[in-house]
């Protein structure tokens, strides 16, 4: 049976460019994988696809018992088909915290590290056959190293992933600002999207002292563009959380250039979130954060009540 490969819900570029380099090196060995994609890749993944020529996978909602699947770039089973544990999950390679809820019918391989970029774990574990990356699947690496480390710029960064990544821009004649940016620019394009769709477009669940938030983090280059949205996203805010059912949505603009972010604070319980997880004084309902970049390291780890 053919194993299918995909990372979390509400895909953006790692997680819609990792299980397609591991489709291609797991087929490369001769294997039979199947890269797929658990929603609509964001604007940023999109743009990725095109540039690099790549087939966007098959977006599936489920799994069924007994399927054999790789999960990448996550190991929440929140952000993952309902079913997952009656899946046949062979194996994990992820760069999150361990969360736990994950079962499986038997031991797995699991790789966690903390890189910034799922795809530079996945060269690592490549070994010597990473030599034989056609220049579609760098171009997919590059990028997943890119976005994840908004081109350096995030704490996340290692000096792993940034070597690789200037290994990988070198081999594809590759400038890595004149990429960077215009992989920034299709990201900020937001455009197109509903206020619920922004508010889903990069989330993931999370749940703090028995509070479930959606924490949404939407990066740009052009905040202004979304914040001139802000009071229409502020009253999608409650029906998202109900429909998802989740007590309350955070919603972080991250300044990709000015190296902040700013956070909607509608009310009370995101207003206590902003002062007690950030030491931050909130006065209306926004307030700045500065050097907030990374949802995993800086926001995420932060939470509290």
């Amino acid at each position: 049976m053919t194993t299918l490969i995909f990372g979390h819900k509400s895909p953006d570029t790692d997680s819609t460019g990792s299980p397609l380099i591991w489709e291609w090196f797991l087929n490369h060995q001769g294997g039979d994988a199947k890269a797929v994609l658990l929603g609509e890749p964001n604007t940023e993944a999109a743009f990725v696809l095109d540039h690099w020529k790549l087939v966007k996978p098959e977006i599936i909602s489920e799994v069924s018992a007994g399927q054999p699947c790789i999960i990448v770039d996550t190991n929440n089973p929140a952000e993952l088909p309902d079913a997952i544990n009656a899946a046949d999950v062979q194996a994990v390679i992820d760069h999150h915290k361990l969360v736990g809820g994950l079962e499986t019918a038997g031991p797995i391989d699991i790789t966690i590290r903390p890189l910034a970029c799922t795809a530079t774990i996945m060269h690592d574990l490549m070994g010597d056959h990473a030599a034989h990356m056609p220049d579609n699947i760098k171009g997919a690496m590059l990028s997943c190293i890119l976005s994840d480390t908004l081109e350096f710029r995030s704490p996340t960064t290692t000096d792993t992933d940034k070597a690789l990544a200037e290994k990988l821009a070198a081999d594809l004649g590759v400038s890595i600002p004149d990429y960077a940016a215009e992989m920034f620019a299709a990201k900020s394009d937001v455009s197109a999207f509903s206020d619920a769709e922004l508010l889903r477009m990069d989330s993931k669940e999370y749940e703090v002292e028995g509070v479930k938030f959606r924490v949404s983090v939407l990066e740009t280059t052009a905040p202004d563009v979304v914040l001139s949205r802000k009071s229409a996203l502020m009253e999608a805010m409650p029906k998202v959380a109900g429909e998802d059912k989740v007590n309350e949505v955070l919603l972080f603009v991250v300044d990709i250039l000015r190296e902040e972010a700013t956070m909607l604070v509608p009310n009370d319980l995101s207003k206590r979130v902003a002062e007690k997880s950030f030491d931050a004084k909130v006065s209306g309902d926004t307030v700045v954060l500065p050097g907030i970049m990374s949802r995993k390291k800086q926001i995420i780890p932060n939470l509290t009540l």
